[in-house]
């Protein structure tokens, strides 16, 4: 139920699944997460290993949607509470 709502929220036009700000929404969630799961599970590295591939791949979206669309980068970052990427 929580992916459809962030697809709502985030989507451009009505079919849309797969835009990169969907894309980003999604990958956010699914950090936090684990993120999560980290925080009880320390030596959980398997877990540890996917979260860091996430990171690196939503990083190369942000940098992606930075260069593309500076305003809707501007706006997701707020949206999703995460630090401009360099």
């Amino acid at each position: 139920m929580e992916k459809k709502e962030i697809i709502e929220k985030f989507k451009l036009s009505e079919n849309d699944t797969g835009s990169v700000q969907v894309q980003l929404a999604l990958l956010t969630a699914r950090i936090n997460h684990l993120n999560e799961h980290l925080k009880t599970h320390q030596k959980d590295n398997h877990s540890r290993r996917g979260l860091l591939q996430m990171v690196g791949k939503r990083k190369g979206f942000l940098l992606y949607l930075k260069e593309r669309d500076i305003e809707a980068y501007r706006k997701l970052i707020k949206e999703l509470g995460i630090r401009d990427v360099k």
